[in-house]
């Protein structure tokens, strides 16, 4: 029966691995993540943050920050892209070690003019402390095929 307690408490201090660190992808090459290749994480109890820059210097845009809720609520993102804002609707939560954030984007289908959607799923996971997998999925937009690629990121001092 002690053992069965003491089984029991440590499964419910289960520590949610921390992504936080500056992060490079070694290998831009295709759409990657959805992020930048070089990401800054910061993470608390409660969010996520994601920030890398887009633009470049002479465009004298802020790098793009996306906060997500380590509770499953929904968080929205607003980015200035192409001809306005763009407001993204994501929300994470875990699956064990791993951090799950599905982020809808919504727009309207050039045919038709009514409004579409297309998911996006990013996997965090930390292969090791130096080591971050992000496998991302896109699913098919207007009839296209779901797309997923694999980017690692590795730890900068």
């Amino acid at each position: 029966m002690r053992l069965l307690v003491l089984l029991l408490a440590a499964l419910s201090t289960h520590v949610t691995p921390d992504f936080s660190g500056r992060w490079l992808c070694d290998r831009p090459a295709d759409m990657g993540s959805g992020w930048g290749s070089a990401i800054t994480v910061t993470q608390d109890a409660s969010r996520l943050t994601v920030e890398y820059a887009f633009f470049g210097r002479g465009d004298m845009q802020a790098p793009l920050r996306f906060v997500y809720a380590l509770d499953g609520s929904e968080t929205k993102n607003t980015v200035m892209m192409g001809r306005g804002l763009q407001v993204q609707s994501s929300r994470a939560s875990w699956q064990g070690d791993t951090l799950v954030v599905t982020t809808t984007h919504t727009f309207a289908d050039p045919r038709t003019g009514t409004a579409a959607a297309a998911d996006v799923k990013q996997v965090l996971t930390l292969e090791s402390p130096a080591s971050l997998v992000v496998e991302t999925t896109r699913s098919g937009v207007l009839g296209g095929p779901p797309s997923t690629s694999r980017t690692v990121y590795k730890k900068q001092p």
